[in-house]
């Protein structure tokens, strides 16, 4: 009975077998047939998308322009010191003055300080617009004595009136002078002293030749020999020559002791319009001879040279505030002092080109750039400037107080100036999306619903490869993509 009930089950079991395969194979068909491609497929899977504007949202917030540079730490105002003349008697020997003090290197001067030494004799320094170029002393008269006398009464040396005259007053107020410096004023040399000696004789024997014609010596009669008594017309004339050569001998003798006395030699003072300042290179050796500047010397004020490209430095204005970094990172406050002009630019082989970019190569603070006749979509990308980056524009910024920039003297610094900042968050575009027209004026296009719309706008300032937009005449706002590419 058991052998008869199996037949049906065992072909229930093999049917049920054959349509679980069947499915199974259709299910396999079905997921095979739909992860293969047809070769059109597969090509129409791989063909680029089709080509559109590159487009770059609308940005709001603030925009601070800066110009950005590497500029050289350097001591200001310097100038090379000559000396005028020689140092002691007019009458020494130029060519054997040899230098037997230095000056001090990184010394800072005041009035009265003692430069140098040339054969043991000062080279005082003193304030005056007026160079020293000739030895001054009794009857000397001018500007240049009326600030000698100036500066001695400043240091505390009165020489009476300050009236341009040097008298005895002046000269005593030299000698107190140098004294106080361990020094001795420059006493009349040998050749004055034979040359007043000789005049004082002059004036004796004139004295006594008169005094001889008027006691009735020299009358016409020689020793020995009776002559004819002389006429009272020829005495006459004998005792008025006599009084000439006399009053002759003592003007001469009054001239030269108008001059004779304390003087200052060419060589020993060094007036200088600004005082202090410090000893920046010394140019002269020790027991060497005196050829050409001896020194150089600048201000106490230390200064940042650099150098701008032509755009940056149309954005500068003397007084503009400046951060300066040293090497080490730490920030001191300097002011633009001087743009362009000789002198400035003197660390330009160490300056480097402003990072930042003020984009206001335009008038009136609109950039500038093609037209529509240059080509391609006939408009020019904003921020193009005209100005020639080949001729940079050289700058000083003035540090009033250095602190840690005056050890980084012979260094360089990097300078930041802000030149614009917007009061509050403005609408900012890449510059490349401002287009200037033939006539000049700014736009940007924006994409919308897949059209490109032209909206015309004022520009403002540039920073950071941005630029401030203003919607003029049409509508923009933060979002909105404007078409930098194509």
């Amino acid at each position: 009975m058991s052998g008869v009930r199996s037949g049906p089950s065992r072909r229930s079991k093999q049917v049920a077998i054959i349509v679980g395969v069947v499915a199974a194979v259709g299910v396999g068909g079905w997921f095979t047939g739909t992860q293969m491609q047809s070769p059109a497929d597969a090509a129409a899977a791989r063909k680029p998308p089709k080509a559109g504007p590159v487009t770059v949202a609308v940005a709001r917030q603030k925009l601070t322009a800066t110009v950005v540079a590497q500029g050289a730490v350097e001591f200001g105002a310097p100038q090379g010191i000559s000396l005028s003349g020689p140092v002691g008697s007019s009458g020494d020997d130029e060519t054997t003055q040899r230098v037997t003090r230095l000056p001090t290197k990184g010394a800072t001067l005041d009035e009265g300080s003692v430069l140098m030494q040339v054969s043991g004799r000062p080279v005082f320094v003193l304030r005056g617009p007026v160079p020293m170029y000739r030895s001054l002393g009794p009857g000397s008269s001018g500007e240049d004595v009326r600030q000698l006398q100036s500066a001695l009464r400043r240091l505390g040396h009165d020489p009476g009136a300050v009236s341009g005259n040097y008298r005895g007053g002046t000269a005593a107020a030299v000698g107190r002078w140098y004294g106080s410096k361990g020094y001795e004023a420059q006493s009349p040399g040998v050749a004055d002293q034979q040359q007043r000696a000789d005049l004082e004789a002059a004036v004796s024997s004139a004295q006594l030749a008169l005094l001889d014609l008027q006691s009735g010596g020299g009358d016409g009669t020689d020793s020995g020999t009776a002559t004819a008594p002389e006429s009272s017309e020829a005495a006459e004339l004998r005792l008025r020559a006599a009084r000439r050569q006399l009053d002759q001998a003592n003007a001469a003798l009054n001239a030269f002791e108008a001059t004779y006395g304390t003087k200052v030699p060419a060589g020993e003072v060094v007036f200088l319009p600004d005082l202090p300042v410090r000893v920046d290179k010394v140019k002269v050796a020790l027991g060497g001879p005196l050829d050409g500047e001896v020194v150089t010397v600048t201000s106490s004020d230390v200064l940042v040279q650099a150098t701008v490209p032509g755009a940056d430095g149309a954005a500068l204005r003397e007084g503009m505030e400046a951060r300066v970094e040293t090497a080490d990172g730490r920030e001191v406050r300097g002011v633009v002092s001087r743009i362009g002009g000789t002198g400035a630019g003197q660390g330009g082989d160490q300056a480097g080109a402003a990072s930042g970019d003020n984009g206001k190569g335009g008038t009136d603070g609109e950039p500038s750039g093609g037209n529509e006749e240059s080509g391609g979509d006939g408009e020019a990308g904003a921020g193009s400037d005209p100005a020639d980056p080949s001729a940079p524009v050289p700058l000083e910024i003035s540090v009033p107080d250095p602190g840690p920039l005056r050890n980084q003297v012979g260094g360089v610094a990097k300078v930041t100036i802000e030149v614009g900042a917007s009061e509050d968050s403005v609408l900012v575009v890449p510059a490349a999306a401002v287009r200037t027209s033939t006539e000049g004026k700014a736009r940007v296009q924006v994409r919308r619903d897949g059209r490109t719309v032209t909206v015309p706008v004022r520009v403002g300032i540039a920073a950071a490869g941005l630029v401030e937009v203003t919607p003029d005449g049409g509508s923009l706002a933060a979002g909105d993509q404007v078409v930098v590419g194509q």
